[in-house]
């Protein structure tokens, strides 16, 4: 899992959980709390309601996302623009500052004047909104939605998510969002609960999570609450994205969600993690959940079965070591090669992944590959 810079704010793996909080500079916004029109007032909100109870980073929205609404060009967007710089330029407390947009010329202005990250809710179906990132060298949010500027986060089906996050690709820095929420009439409370389910798969992308959940309809109906009284069942869902391995979690409800969040971090599972080995134990308990993580790397789908007990991304493993282990396999452990030739899962029982690590010694396999298949069996 790969821990991007934003800014100077680590986000990743062995970092606590990042509270994105929220100020609109759109009329049209839903949620008036977060609603201001003057910087001076946007900037005290900011100060006291955002920063002062928590928040690592503001997201700055200039459009409401509500598909009823009709969609801002991006000289509409740029046109409010000049409120939210005025915004930043006048908080006087120390935050990332992230531009919610879906057009590079609105992100390449923002980023001029002041802001440190992009939060595209298109998911850079502006094919330029990946470059733009790149040079500026900034985080970037990457939601899952259509090649379609004007359908943010409409991904009906779950096994959907996959393709839209791949769309023209990731950047060093993006950080990888599912997109809840009822961004199309197709899509259901159910999607979102098995979304919410596959969370940990998102991790096979290598890069960090983002959710944004706060008071979301597949909460609130599970617990029979209207968006005021929902604020218990966001806090629950909270801690349990960051279980199943969020790092950063968007939100109206700073000072709440920050002690959810708290909580999250200190009971999270602990996952085998070595960076610097490009080791990482994935959660996987179904065939199904398998297969999945299969397809992310481009895998074959036939070792899904096996793929039910112990599991480990294994990165930029040199070709003869991934021949060596194709080799060592047997019905105890498998390796699964990814598309790339390079990457590859390698999975069995505990005692059949043991027995590999023994089996294989420092003279069969390079000396990094060899540190990997030691530290799977110290942790096993």
């Amino acid at each position: 899992m790969r821990t991007i810079d934003a800014a100077g704010l680590a986000i990743g793996d062995g970092h606590p959980t990042r509270i994105m909080g929220v100020l609109n500079v759109s009329k049209e916004s839903p949620y008036k709390p977060s609603v201001f029109d003057d910087h001076a007032q946007a900037a005290a909100f900011v100060d006291e309601e955002l920063i002062g109870e928590g928040a690592d980073i503001v997201d700055i929205g200039l459009e409401s996302a509500n598909k009823k609404f009709e969609v801002l060009s991006a000289e509409g967007e740029l046109e409010r623009l000049e409120t939210a710089l005025e915004t930043v330029a006048s908080v006087s407390g120390d935050a990332v500052f992230s531009i919610e947009t879906r057009y590079h010329e609105v992100a390449t202005a923002a980023l001029d004047g002041g802001f440190d990250m992009v939060n595209d809710i298109c998911g850079f179906a502006d094919p330029e909104m990946p470059r733009v990132c790149r040079e500026y060298d900034v985080a970037v949010g990457k939601m899952a939605s259509p090649p379609d500027l004007e359908r943010p986060g409409a991904v009906e089906r779950p096994g959907d998510i996959y393709e839209a996050l791949s769309q023209n690709g990731m950047t060093e820095k993006t950080i990888v969002d599912p997109a809840f929420g009822g961004w199309s009439e197709e899509k259901t409370v159910g999607d979102d609960r098995e979304t919410f389910r596959r969370l940990p798969e998102f991790r096979s992308y290598g890069q960090p999570i983002l959710v944004s959940i706060n008071r979301k309809n597949f909460l609130r109906e599970m617990a029979g609450r209207d968006t005021e009284r929902a604020l218990p069942v966001s806090l629950a869902a909270t801690a349990m994205a960051i279980d199943r391995g969020v790092h950063v979690v968007r939100t109206h409800d700073v000072a709440e969600t920050r002690d959810a969040a708290i909580v999250g971090d200190r009971f999270r599972r602990d996952r085998l993690r070595r960076t610097e080995l490009g080791l990482e134990e994935v959660d996987v308990r179904t065939p199904e959940q398998a297969a999945r993580q299969l397809a992310a790397l481009g895998a074959e789908a036939s070792h899904a079965d096996g793929l039910v007990q112990r599991c480990y991304i294994l990165r930029e493993i040199p070709t003869p070591d991934v021949e060596r282990l194709e080799a060592a396999t047997d019905g105890s452990v498998g390796f699964a090669r990814a598309a790339t030739g390079v990457d590859g899962l390698l999975y069995g029982s505990a005692s059949g992944l043991v027995d590999l690590c023994d089996r294989l010694s420092m003279a069969d396999l390079g000396t990094r590959t060899a540190r990997i298949l030691d530290a799977i069996a110290t942790e096993l």
